[in-house]
C-alpha cells in the first residue's frame, strides 16, 4: 500500500509548507515541525515562469534534506519539470510532484521520476477538469489538488476543490488505485474538516500551521 495511505490510517498527515517559515530560521522551524508530528515536508519550488514568483531549487533542496529525517515532496511548480529531475534527485528529496499543466510530456516525466527511485505525484490548478489527469491515476503515488492558484502563500481557499477531491476518492475507490489525495491552499481550522470530509489523506499547510503564535495548537486542530 502506498507510504501515504498507510500513514493516513492511523491519523490526519500534516505536510508544513515550507515556503511559509523564516528561512533565517530554517534549521530551527524544521526541528519544530518535526517535533510536533509532521508527517511530510512541502517544498515549494518555484521557477517564476509557471508561476509568478521565484522560490528555491535542488540547492535549497539538499540544505533541507540535511537538517530534516521526514518525507520531503517537492512540489514543482515549473515549467520543464523533465530537465530538474535528476538534480532533485540528487537533492535527497522522497517525490516529486509536477504540474499537469506544465509545458512536458507529463506520462514521460512521471516515468523518468518513477524510475528514479523516487515517489510520483500530479497537481492540477483549480481550474484544470480532473479528466486531464484519469491517464495517470493508475500509476501515480499522489495527486495534490490545489485549491488556490499556486504561485504565493496566503490565499483564500476555493471550495471548487472539495468537489475535485470528493470525485478523486470515489475514482480511486471505484477503480482500486493507490494513490493519497493532497490539498494544497487556504488549510487552516475551517476548512481542514471538509477536505478531510471529502477524502483528502494529506493537508499542506502554510501560513496557517508555520505561522501560528502557538503551532502545536494549530497542528493539533489540523489532526
Amino acid at each position: 500500500m502506498n507510504w501515504w495511505l498507510r500513514r493516513a490510517e492511523s491519523r490526519t498527515a500534516v505536510a508544513p509548507s515550507l515556503l511559509a517559515v523564516d528561512f533565517a530560521e530554517l534549521r530551527h522551524d524544521i526541528a519544530s515541525l518535526e517535533a510536533l508530528g509532521a508527517d511530510l515536508l512541502h517544498l515549494d519550488v518555484m521557477d517564476g515562469h509557471f508561476v509568478p514568483n521565484i522560490s528555491f531549487g535542488p540547492f535549497i533542496c539538499k540544505a533541507i534534506k540535511r537538517a530534516s529525517s521526514v518525507f520531503l515532496d517537492a512540489h514543482l511548480m515549473i515549467s520543464h519539470p523533465h530537465d530538474y529531475v535528476d538534480a532533485f534527485v540528487r537533492s535527497g528529496v522522497d517525490a516529486l510532484t509536477i504540474h499537469v499543466e506544465a509545458d512536458t510530456d507529463v506520462g514521460r516525466t512521471l516515468e523518468q521520476i518513477d524510475r528514479a527511485g523516487l515517489k510520483t505525484g500530479v497537481s492540477l490548478n483549480p481550474g484544470t477538469p480532473l479528466a486531464e489527469i484519469a491517464s495517470y491515476l493508475p500509476d501515480i503515488d499522489l495527486v495534490l489538488v490545489m485549491s488556490v492558484q499556486p504561485g504565493f502563500g496566503g490565499q483564500n481557499f476555493d471550495p471548487a476543490a472539495l468537489a475535485k477531491i470528493e470525485q478523486l476518492a470515489e475514482m480511486r475507490r471505484r477503480q482500486n488505485h493507490r494513490f493519497a489525495i493532497s490539498v494544497d491552499g487556504g488549510i487552516d481550522d475551517t476548512t481542514a474538516p471538509g477536505c478531510l470530509q471529502a477524502g483528502a489523506d494529506i493537508l499542506v499547510s502554510g501560513t496557517y500551521l508555520c505561522r501560528a503564535a502557538d503551532r502545536a495548537a494549530a497542528m493539533a486542530t489540523l489532526r
